[in-house]
């Protein structure tokens, strides 16, 4: 499976034959094998011209921006080249099908919670005091099924999340990083500042896996499908935050591998700097590459490629072959 390329440095990128050409401010020159690049996401200041953009379209690579303080801006996506008219037809329908579209919403908010359980399940056999976070989120989850509109299964995500996130202060017991409440734009402490950076990679990765599918990211079925401009990466990504994205918060700070010199406060928020990011990228990636045993497929698989797979999955219950069944994490 191709690699994301992380531009973390200012320059000029451009194509060079048949390869990428970064041009660091420095004058240092790095150059990329295109066919080893499956996205590109550009935190510093990038520069790039229509001849760049056309050979990325050829290629099919997406390109993601990100602004100072990390908040993703938006995404160069290359013409969709594996659109299906069918199968966006049949995105519609179950969007626009009141009871299709609060099943589907019901499906990716069960896998959530089912993923949120299993994350603290495994602090639990570490000895971490967070059995009470765990009933209270089986709770929630018992509720599910009663829910009657995608609004009240919001408003239990977010009561499930509330109780999770309070579960990582007795895990981490690391007074640098202590969570005390969800805060965004800005985050307000550096825990905030991890779960944010990391959420907004994980958008990016479901939207740039969701290229590779027949699926069109517009239409979402949990996260209402509005002016704005994705929503389904928004749905996919829900599943996989846990198990992707607060893994690598935690092994990160359990481990210590990210320290308080790795951030800096502006504009009252508290933002990574470039080597805390440097440091979360690198975590980030490994942990996409790495694998487990597919129950299913009975062989190992990356967990970049659980997200492609449970894509597939989407397409299959779409067109009627097989109800979506989120993934599940098992340690």
């Amino acid at each position: 499976m191709k690699k994301s390329l992380y531009l973390t440095s200012s320059g000029t990128l451009s194509r060079d034959q048949n390869t990428l050409l970064l041009e660091l401010e420095t004058g240092e020159k790095r150059y990329f094998p295109i066919e080893q690049i499956g996205d590109i996401h550009c935190f510093g200041e990038a520069s790039l011209n229509k001849r760049l953009l056309e050979y990325l379209t050829q290629q099919g690579v997406p390109v993601h921006f990100y602004n100072y303080y990390e908040y993703y801006l938006g995404s160069y996506y290359p013409r969709e080249h594996n659109s299906s008219g069918f199968l966006t037809l049949k995105q519609a329908e179950h969007y626009l099908d009141e009871s299709k579209r609060l099943d589907l919403a019901r499906r990716f908010v069960r896998g959530a919670l089912q993923n949120l359980q299993q994350v603290l399940r495994y602090y639990a056999h570490r000895e971490k005091p967070v059995h009470p976070m765990i009933e209270g989120i089986a709770q929630v989850e018992a509720q599910l099924d009663n829910a009657a509109s995608v609004e009240t299964l919001m408003q239990l995500e977010g009561q499930a999340r509330e109780m999770y996130y309070s579960a990582f202060d007795p895990v981490l017991q690391n007074p640098d990083f202590a969570f005390e409440s969800r805060s965004r734009r800005p985050p307000a402490n550096r825990l905030n500042a991890l779960i944010s950076f990391g959420n907004s990679l994980m958008y990016t990765l479901a939207l740039s896996e969701i290229y590779r599918t027949h699926l069109d990211p517009r239409i979402g079925f949990l996260h209402a499908t509005n002016y704005r401009r994705f929503s389904l990466n928004l749905d996919v990504a829900e599943v996989f935050k846990p198990v992707l994205v607060d893994r690598t918060v935690l092994t990160l700070v359990g481990l210590r591998q990210i320290q308080p010199e790795h951030f800096g406060e502006e504009l009252g928020g508290v933002y990574l700097n470039d080597e805390g990011r440097k440091r979360f990228i690198q975590a980030w990636e490994e942990r996409l590459q790495s694998t487990f045993q597919h129950r299913k497929l009975k062989r190992n698989v990356s967990y970049r490629t659980a997200v492609r797979l449970d894509l597939y999955k989407i397409e299959k219950h779409l067109i009627g072959e097989k109800p979506y069944e989120p993934f599940r994490a098992y340690w």
